[in-house]
């Protein structure tokens, strides 16, 4: 008996495409820009040494006693990335009216989250959706919501591709027209993969939309510090959604913000309007962790929440986020005054407007495949790259094939 004899092989994902075409290139020059994780310039993943010095502390400390933890996670993990979230003073943490639970990694925190949603957001009408997405988006996030059993998603307009910005009057008005009590995922910063952000003036309208449409904010904060180099303003819709009194989830990822991709810490936060909710949200988020991953692993978690709860360890952190940052807006400038040196065509200060880790160049479809096949420059089909896999060696390289991409006829 063959069991899995008619299963089809599902097609590989545009990053999985462009990094086996990469690896197959043999060209020295060859550069990968569409990668996931936040790197230096010596082109490894970026890691604050302060997550490096605590894991070489954590493997000769006796205390830490390996046993399962509970499904909900660490305890006190999940205390300090959700007053990273909402601040120490929040008033819903200081009212109690908000339930942290560790995930496996951001994917994790959105999957958990739209379990509850489909299970208990609405439940007196069976709620199935809508949930709408922003155009773009990362393409796993429709994948995730429709494993969980979201049954209608749809899109809200957030990139415009002619003006290579943000267009803030399609997005309020997608909000404005779609059904009341829909679910809207948000990101709170470092939009991928346009790497452009709301303003908080923006933010502010988008808010009161969606109180008068009593819509539902699941916001995505995949790197919370690294857009703006400072921890609160990358939270600040968050907080200001929160101030409003709007109850909301928000998936947080530990990945890029301690350099702990491979330990996959993620946090799903539930802001309730009432105490009184907290304990049956709880219950049913732990039964359903009980049938995702059972419970999350311990390490990644201790160390985040080592680093957070100590006050210098906290300050260096900050400090080395700050950092990163800053060499992503040296690269963002650089590279802009390279392309005006060329000659190129077009303004590019929307470079330098956008923030994180991804950045929207504005290329289309012809001019990305120009860039993999001519010049063995790999970016997104959208035209977005990673912005930190630019460095020092091969900054001259890159900005000259996008103008070579800009000027050929193809």
């Amino acid at each position: 008996m063959r069991a899995f004899l008619d299963t089809p092989a599902v097609p590989p994902t545009q990053q999985a495409r462009l990094l086996a075409a990469f690896s197959r290139d043999a060209h020295p020059d060859r550069v990968y820009l569409a990668g996931g994780e936040h790197l230096n310039e010596e082109g490894k993943p970026t890691i604050p040494p302060i997550v490096s010095q605590i894991k070489q502390q954590m493997g000769t400390d006796p205390t830490l006693i390996p046993e399962y933890p509970s499904a909900l996670g660490l305890p006190e993990f999940s205390r300090r990335a959700t007053e990273l979230a909402l601040g120490r003073e929040s008033r819903a943490i200081t009212e109690n009216r908000v339930l942290g639970v560790q995930t496996v990694g951001g994917a994790g925190a959105v999957r958990l989250g739209a379990e509850l949603l489909r299970r208990w957001y609405d439940a007196s009408s069976s709620w199935r959706g809508p949930v709408l997405l922003s155009s773009p988006c990362d393409e796993s996030l429709a994948e995730i919501l429709e494993a969980a059993g979201i049954g209608e998603l749809r899109q809200y307009q957030f990139w415009d591709a002619e003006r290579c910005g943000l267009c803030v009057e399609k997005l309020l008005e997608d909000l404005k027209e779609c059904p009341e009590q829909s679910v809207i995922v948000l990101s709170a910063s470092a939009h991928y993969p346009t790497g452009v952000d709301l303003s908080q003036e923006d933010w502010k309208r988008v808010s009161e939309v969606m109180l008068m449409r009593r819509h539902f904010p699941f916001f995505l904060m995949p790197a919370q510090g690294m857009c703006k180099g400072d921890i609160d303003q990358d939270a600040w819709p968050v907080r200001h959604c929160v101030s409003l009194g709007m109850e909301l989830l928000c998936a947080q990822s530990f990945s890029h913000n301690f350099g702990l991709y491979g330990d996959r810490v993620g946090h799903l936060l539930c802001v309730l309007r009432e105490n009184s909710l907290l304990l049956a949200v709880q219950s049913q988020a732990e039964k359903l962790v009980r049938t995702l991953w059972s419970c999350p692993s311990v390490g990644g978690a201790h160390v985040v929440a080592t680093v957070l709860g100590n006050p210098a360890h906290f300050v260096e952190w900050q400090a080395g986020i700050r950092g990163a940052v800053e060499r992503c807006m040296l690269v963002r400038e650089s590279l802009r005054e390279k392309l005006r040196l060329l000659g190129s065509t077009g303004q590019w200060d929307h470079l330098i407007k956008q923030g994180g880790l991804y950045c929207s160049t504005g290329l289309n479809d012809q001019q990305v495949e120009f860039l993999a096949k001519r010049r063995h420059v790999y970016i997104l089909p959208n035209g977005c790259l990673n912005i930190s896999a630019i460095n020092s060696r091969n900054l001259d390289y890159v900005a000259e094939s996008i103008h070579m991409a800009l000027t050929s006829p193809f």
